[in-house]
């Protein structure tokens, strides 16, 4: 039942980072699914009702990781539901780990990003300007701005994949 579990949990990731990659939008539907196995697997994991806090307390902690990063507009709110929909498997000290993990594997792919997008050297002047003002950082708006973010989910999905599967291998 647990490798039935994980493959459900990765299968729903991989399809939101694939998702992110083509259209920079991560489907609540897809979102939505993710949680509610995520309540029903914290039930079955915890034997019961002990199970609620456990997804409760994960989808909290995910939420509260990511969500700053959406009011500084560095990341788009599906991002921030996946990883909360994500945090309801992994519970609050897996999703913790997740999202330094997620945060990690995403300042490497921006930075490869930015470097494909824009070469080295403007790269490495923008990232000394956006130390003293970060929203240089933050996207513009519109459908060609769209196209040319990193799809963060990309991110979030590997954090969560890596909390959930290598659980030993990091923080908690």
């Amino acid at each position: 039942m647990a490798t039935l579990a994980g493959v459900a949990f990765t299968a729903i990731l991989v399809a939101a980072a694939i998702g992110d990659l083509r259209t920079r939008r991560i489907p609540n539907r897809l979102v939505a699914t993710l949680a509610l196995l995520g309540v029903v697997f914290s039930l079955v994991h915890d034997h019961g009702w002990p199970g609620l806090p456990r997804a409760g307390g994960g989808l909290l902690v995910g939420l509260a990781c990511w969500l700053p990063f959406y009011a500084l507009g560095w990341i788009g709110a599906g991002d921030v539901k996946l990883y909360a929909a994500a945090g309801a498997w992994l519970g609050p000290m897996r999703a913790l780990d997740g999202a330094i993990v997620g945060a990690l594997s995403g300042a490497v792919l921006s930075l490869i990003w930015m470097m494909k997008a824009h070469g080295v050297k403007y790269s490495v002047r923008t990232l000394g300007l956006a130390a003293g003002t970060p929203q240089l950082l933050a996207p513009g708006t519109g459908a060609a701005a769209r196209r040319s973010t990193l799809p963060y989910g990309v991110a979030i999905g590997t954090g969560a994949l890596c909390a959930g599967w290598l659980p030993r291998l990091f923080f908690s």
